[in-house]
């Protein structure tokens, strides 16, 4: 009996072993499943088991993110690094985690990201950078994004969104923007844009509330009519360039290079959103010649039908008339007619 326990002591100190459980996280073989979260944990555990698919680090301590962080778990599917102090990430920090699928950085103190640092997650499909401090996020960024399908990014200090970044997720369904400090001028149009289309194709968004300037503040981007962009003048314009085509544009803007160059406070007037008299809209002026060729046709008709009422009128008059002044005219034939009637057969 003795022996035996023995020998099972001796198989669960080799599987703790193989597995490599560290002390303050809680092992589940049967899901492959590791809890390492509320542990006041300043570093990523090490020995954690290999064949772990989940990964729970959420509310410890965690400053920063060395490369090849999780080199021990290659398999790992879903990473919870939420409520920690996280504000260094280096650029191969998740590298080795080719089937990543679901990764939560929310409630942390990042404020930037290393456009490289997504690179080595192409089966990415969830993605929460929410209530950080971000301000920008690279257009880079999502170059390996092909399969994420919900990316939140509420509650940072973003003030612009680069169309291209979107672009970059074909398969996004999800998309959460609200509580951030979007500055709601020329540059926010290539958002606006995307987003439209992104609603038309079935996508859902929480919206866009614009930051500035106090024109748009509080009010929802997809909101504001087009009429108000303006196209935004290029911070440096080559000088040896006698026009540029802005980028992005459907109608094909022409820009061209400013006199003077130090005139930066009038270029960042110009780019904010301006109340304009609105250009005359394309269906209001079919519908002004429908209605003016439907008032014209009537007014043809009114007088086709006056012309035929008149013509008719007037050949009405002239047979009634006809009748006596033919036999006034003519007496003799009057006469003659008379006396064939009266004579004998």
């Amino acid at each position: 009996m003795k022996g035996e326990l023995l020998l099972f002591s001796s198989v669960i100190v080799l599987l703790q072993v193989v597995y490599g459980c560290p002390d303050k996280c809680r092992c589940h073989s049967s899901t492959n499943f590791v809890d390492c979260s509320q542990q006041g944990l300043a570093e990523i555990p090490s020995h954690l088991p290999p064949q772990t698919r989940t990964l729970h680090l959420q509310d410890n301590q965690i400053h920063h993110l060395p490369a090849f962080a999780f080199r021990s778990v290659p398999w790992l599917t879903a990473l919870n690094l939420s409520n920690n102090s996280l504000s260094d990430l280096a650029p191969g920090a998740f590298h080795g985690l080719q089937h990543l699928q679901v990764l939560n950085l929310t409630q942390n103190s990042l404020l930037s990201l290393e456009s490289r640092l997504f690179h080595s997650l192409p089966q990415l499909r969830e993605l929460d950078l929410s209530s950080n401090n971000i301000s920008h996020l690279p257009t880079s960024l999502g170059e390996t994004w092909e399969n994420l399908t919900i990316l939140a990014v509420q509650q940072n200090q973003l003030q612009q969104l680069d169309r291209a970044l979107l672009e970059s997720m074909p398969s996004v369904r999800l998309l959460f923007l609200k509580d951030n400090l979007w500055k709601c001028n020329c540059h926010l149009l290539g958002l606006k844009l995307w987003l439209e289309k992104f609603i038309y194709k079935g996508g859902i968004t929480d919206g866009v509330i614009c930051g500035s300037p106090d024109t748009w503040k509080g009010k929802d981007l997809l909101r504001i009519p087009h009429e108000l962009y303006q196209p935004c003048p290029l911070a440096a314009p080559d000088p040896e360039s006698s026009q540029l085509q802005w980028p992005g544009s459907t109608h094909g803007v022409v820009l061209r290079p400013s006199e003077n160059h130090n005139s930066g406070d009038r270029d960042l007037l110009e780019c904010e959103l301006k109340p304009k008299p609105r250009p005359a809209n394309l269906r209001h002026a079919i519908a002004t010649v429908i209605i003016t060729g439907v008032v014209c046709g009537i007014v043809c008709l009114m007088m086709l039908a006056a012309a035929i009422y008149g013509c008719t009128y007037a050949a009405i008059t002239a047979q009634y008339h006809g009748g006596p002044l033919a036999q006034t005219n003519d007496p003799g034939k009057a006469e003659e007619k008379e006396r064939l009637d009266s004579s004998p057969a």
